[in-house]
Formats: C-alpha cells, sequence, structure tokens
C-alpha cells in the first residue's frame, strides 16, 4: 500500500506538476505474500467461550479482548463497526434480541439474531450505552494474539513471499506460528466460515454479512476446516462404493 503511494505521488509530481523527478520510482516493486486465510475452528470458537478456567487465567486486559473477539467471530462485523455498537443496535423481536448495524465501509444494514453468550458479554462489558470496552485497532490485535498463544494455539503456518530485484522474481518462504498471524480480520472470517461449515445456506449468510449476490470479495472470506472438507469428501466417496 504504501509503495503504490509513492508511485502514485511520484507520478503526481512528473505529471500534473511538470517537476523534475527521477524515474527511479517506477522500479518500486511491491512485495506480495501469500498467506493462508485463516479462521478459528468452531472447535477453538467454543473453547473460547466456554472455558472458564483459560478466561480466569488471564489477565483483566486480555478478557476483554476475548469477549469482543467472540462477539465479532460470532456477528461478522468490521472491528470499526463492531467497536461502536451501543444500546441503540439492539433491536427486540417476538421476545428475541437482534444486532442492527449500518456498515460504515458499505452503507448495507446487517440485522442478526444474537444468541445468549453475546447477550452476557454485552451485560458485562456495558458502559453507558457501548456494548464494548473501547480499544485501539493495534492493542486489540496484539491482545488476540496473545490469547492465541496463550490457548496454545502454535502450530506453523507456511506463508510465502514474492520478492523482486531488478527484472528477476523470486519466492520464498517462511513458517510462523499461528497465533502471530491472527488479526482483527479473523472474527468476520471466522463468523461466516462458521456458519457456511455447520449447514446455514450461502445466501442467507451473505444477507447476514452484508455481500451482494455479485460481490466477488465473499470468496475471500470463505475458508473451511481441513476436518470439514475430509467429512464431506468422505460422503462422495462412500456414494461411489459398490454394495
Amino acid at each position: 500500500m504504501h509503495f503504490k503511494t509513492i508511485k502514485t505521488f511520484f507520478r503526481y509530481l512528473e505529471t500534473a506538476r511538470h517537476l523534475s523527478v527521477s524515474n527511479a520510482y517506477r522500479s518500486f516493486r511491491v512485495l506480495s505474500e501469500d498467506i493462508p486465510i485463516l479462521v478459528l475452528s468452531p472447535d477453538r470458537l467454543q473453547f473460547l467461550i466456554y472455558d472458564i478456567s483459560f478466561t480466569n487465567s488471564l489477565p483483566e486486559h486480555l478478557q476483554k479482548s476475548k469477549d469482543i473477539f467472540i462477539v465479532g467471530c460470532t456477528v461478522g462485523l468490521r472491528f470499526s463497526d463492531l467497536i461502536n455498537i451501543s444500546s441503540a443496535n439492539l433491536i427486540l423481536w417476538e421476545g428475541h434480541t437482534y444486532l442492527q448495524v449500518k456498515a460504515k465501509k458499505t452503507n448495507t444494514i446487517t440485522r442478526i439474531k444474537l444468541p445468549e453468550y453475546v447477550l452476557e458479554i454485552f451485560m458485562k462489558r456495558k458502559k453507558g450505552k457501548q456494548l464494548l470496552p473501547h480499544i485501539s485497532l493495534h492493542r486489540f490485535n496484539n491482545n488476540i494474539r496473545a490469547i492465541c498463544r496463550a490457548a496454545g494455539w502454535t502450530e506453523p503456518v507456511e506463508r510465502n513471499r514474492n520478492s523482486y530485484r531488478r527484472a528477476i522474481s523470486s519466492k520464498s518462504s517462511v513458517t510462523v506460528p499461528f497465533c502471530d498471524l491472527v488479526t482483527s480480520h479473523m472474527m468476520r472470517r471466522t463468523s461466516i466460515t462458521t456458519m457456511l461449515t455447520l449447514g446455514m445456506p450461502e445466501l442467507l449468510v451473505r444477507r447476514i454479512s452484508g455481500h451482494s449476490r455479485n460481490s466477488t470479495s465473499f470468496q475471500k472470506y470463505v475458508a473451511f476446516s481441513q476436518n470439514f472438507m475430509d467429512t464431506e469428501i468422505d460422503k462422495i466417496y462412500s456414494k461411489l462404493e459398490t454394495n
């Protein structure tokens, strides 16, 4: 992103302002990384929600971030929308509580029925009209990585980097612990993937996530677990077996 901004700036100076600029900026190359789309499995999400002994082992500031993370992995909102939800976003209908939010990025309205554990988090963390504690994105990302590290989720994940030197491109790979790759983006991916994995039709998931039918960005949030894929493909293979 920064390299693209720099190149755009120098191109503006040269073409729009007609200033004498070295053409070295044209050789700038953006490094690209192939990082697997990571999500929390349903088992790991359940662990964060219901394992009381693990929760009690965390300091208070990590417990707060864990609660925010759980809500995000459930409702699938972007961090910027999630951290600003208030009592005004809660709707009661036929004895059930719904969260309704108008996304800042897409200007679409998301409405989702809330489970009991999310309502309990709101009751515990509510301060005034705000339903969740305020925290910066940088600190939140650091906290959820610490939480995943404390949970022992340190299995290696390979990431590939494409680097450019003159006209020759090369690839290199490094192995990074799962916990170090966790960010706020995982909440939205986990929510969408969990709904799909547990059998919710894609059309309904799109309604909840705010993606249109023709949205190409929807697929980047989808990452099925290997166990789920193995189970589904076993069903296909079983149909090919002869009696």
